[in-house]
Formats: structure tokens, C-alpha cells, sequence
């Protein structure tokens, strides 16, 4: 009997000792990013007790604001991967909307992965939608102002999904996750998420076709990314969403282009043209279904990290859904925007 439990543990022993040196042989990386940005808001048309904004992240008037603070934390080990991405602020308050007055509104991305080959990575947990251009971080974005569309459109999924290499430049993402922009829900419904991605092989040329769909909801992307020279390039952002799930009834399109130009390597400009139409009778905003937006912004890089934006924002309305300086509803308003913007 002895000799069998000596076997045994040195069995054990010789397994443990044989996982331990596989184990050592794998490479652990951990990685911290972060970033904070602010900002000064006026609207020209200095209306009282109002702030004519009617898009994400800037819902302020002739006000100083901090638009969000974050820090994210990538761990990585062999073929296993977790990230705690967290921030504080109006735009993480935004974000996470649904879960205002809890711990949840801090957590931007919180998710694990596992890539058992080259091909293919699983990834569990709440991480920012993949649908659009734009994105939660202001440094990531070359208007400061968000758009139309990334406004009414999906911000964040929890669930499950599947990135797969299909070789070349050409990847297909597929997912299923909870209701969208929610963390936990009681809900039955599931959202099915999928992305077809390709580029030509020297990249002057992306494009992502997104898509989530579930009982009453059908979402369809279109991005595009052009580069016409060093200095150049042009981006399309196109959406096409319908809704109908218990009160929520929207069906509305958008359609985004971003003309970028940098001069030099510590400057350049954005010219975003922004339409949004919505299609129903109520519409998302107020009494009118049309928007036609145009932002121009500039970005004056300091030291790689440090970026400031002066922007310039005109928006036009189909009904009058903006305030003037007494008060009387107006079609048409403008807005100034100083932000900035540092990235470590």
C-alpha cells in the first residue's frame, strides 16, 4: 500500500513539475493605459435653463466640464487575456446609462479571452459596441462633439462572442449578448452580433460591415476608411436601425462623413458632415425627424500625448427643437467646443 502512495505522488509530483516548466515557458505581459480629458462648452444661441445639445457627452452650456477619467489594465498569459477598462465622468455616466446608481456605471470594458490558435479568440464579458467610427474615448476621436448616429446607436454589448481570422486582411467577428447597452437584465431576448471586416493589403482601403439583430431589432452598419494620401483620408459611417421592442418604436438611418487632413504631424482638421433621419412619427429627437450637423475641428498635438480641439458646431433642424437667448424654439444653432485631451 505504501508503495502504491509513493507511486502516486510521484506521479502527481512528476505532472506538477512537468505543468510548472510549460507553465514558465509562457509569456506574461501586463500593460497600464489611461487617459483624461475636459472641456469648455457655449452655444451661441445662449439659451436659459437649456443647452441645445442633443448628442452624447457635451450636455453643458457656457460651463467647464471633465469629460471622463480612465484607466485600462490589459493582463495577457499564454493564450488566456483579461481586461478592466474603468472611467469617471460624464461620458462614463453616459455609457453605462442604464446602470446610473451602481458600481456598473464605472465599468467601461471588463472582459476575458482565450485564443486556442492564431485563427480564433473567444471573448466573455462587456466590451464597447462594434458598430460605427466613433468611440467612447475622446482621445480616440478627432471631433470632440459626438454624431447623430453614434448617439441613438448601440454603445456597449455583454456576452459572448467569436473573432475568426478568414486570412488575409479579411476577419469575421461573431457574438450573442444581452439586450443592448445592458449589463445585467432579466430580459429572454438575445442579441446576435456579427462584423465582416477586410482591407487591401497596403491598407488605404477598410471596411467593416456590422450587424445586430434580435427579436424587433435590426441594425446594419457601414464603415469605410480611405486613404487618399499622408495627409489625406475619408471616412463613411452609414446606419439603418429599426426597433420595435415593448415601448421602445424607432426606426431611423444616419449617414456620417469625415474628411481628414493634417498638414503637418502636430496638426490636422476634421470636417464631419452628420444627416440623421428619423422615420417615425414620434421621433428620438422631439418634433423634428431630420438633423443636418457640421463639425469642424482641429487637433494641435503637444509632445504625443497632449491633444487640444477647438471645434465649431453647426446644427439644423426639420422642426424646432433648439431654444434661442429668450427662450422661443428655433430650428438652427451653433456651439463652440475647447477640449483637450492627454493619452498615457
Amino acid at each position: 500500500m505504501l508503495h502504491k502512495i509513493s507511486a502516486a505522488c510521484l506521479g502527481i509530483f512528476g505532472c506538477v513539475t512537468m505543468y510548472a516548466q510549460t507553465d514558465s515557458a509562457k509569456k506574461s505581459t501586463t500593460s497600464f493605459t489611461g487617459s483624461i480629458d475636459a472641456y469648455y462648452r457655449f452655444n451661441f444661441s445662449n439659451p436659459p435653463g437649456a443647452t441645445n445639445n442633443l448628442t452624447s457627452f457635451t450636455n453643458s452650456q457656457n460651463s467647464f466640464e471633465l469629460g471622463m477619467a480612465s484607466l485600462r489594465v490589459d493582463h495577457s498569459y499564454g493564450k488566456v487575456s483579461a481586461t478592466a477598462d474603468i472611467g469617471f465622468g460624464r461620458r462614463a455616466q453616459e455609457f453605462s446609462y442604464n446602470d446610473v446608481g451602481n458600481t456598473l456605471t464605472a465599468i467601461k470594458q471588463a472582459f476575458v479571452s482565450y485564443a486556442p490558435s492564431d485563427k480564433v479568440k473567444f471573448t466573455f464579458g462587456k466590451w464597447a459596441t462594434h458598430v460605427g467610427w466613433e468611440l467612447l474615448d475622446a482621445y480616440a476621436n478627432r471631433n470632440y462633439s459626438m454624431s447623430y448616429g453614434f448617439s441613438y446607436g448601440p454603445f456597449f454589448h455583454t456576452g459572448l462572442k467569436a473573432d475568426i481570422s478568414l486570412g488575409g486582411k479579411t476577419a469575421l467577428m461573431l457574438g450573442i449578448a444581452n439586450p443592448t447597452d445592458y449589463v445585467t437584465t432579466t430580459s429572454t431576448v438575445k442579441v446576435v452580433l456579427a462584423q465582416l471586416s477586410t482591407a487591401t493589403k497596403n491598407d488605404k482601403l477598410k471596411a467593416w460591415l456590422n450587424f445586430q439583430g434580435a427579436t424587433g431589432l435590426t441594425h446594419i452598419n457601414l464603415v469605410v476608411n480611405g486613404v487618399i494620401s499622408d495627409q489625406f483620408n475619408i471616412v463613411y459611417d452609414g446606419n439603418l436601425q429599426s426597433t420595435k421592442q415593448g415601448t421602445q418604436n424607432s426606426s431611423w438611418k444616419s449617414h456620417a462623413v469625415y474628411l481628414n487632413y493634417d498638414p503637418v504631424s502636430a496638426f490636422g482638421l476634421t470636417l464631419r458632415a452628420d444627416y440623421f433621419d428619423d422615420r417615425k412619427i414620434n421621433p428620438l429627437l422631439g418634433s423634428a425627424n431630420k438633423m443636418f450637423a457640421l463639425t469642424l475641428s482641429g487637433n494641435a498635438k503637444i509632445d504625443n500625448h497632449l491633444t487640444v480641439i477647438p471645434e465649431l458646431r453647426l446644427d439644423n433642424a426639420s422642426g424646432k427643437v433648439f431654444t434661442d437667448s429668450k427662450g422661443a424654439p428655433i430650428k438652427g444653432t451653433g456651439t463652440f467646443i475647447l477640449a483637450a485631451t492627454y493619452k498615457f
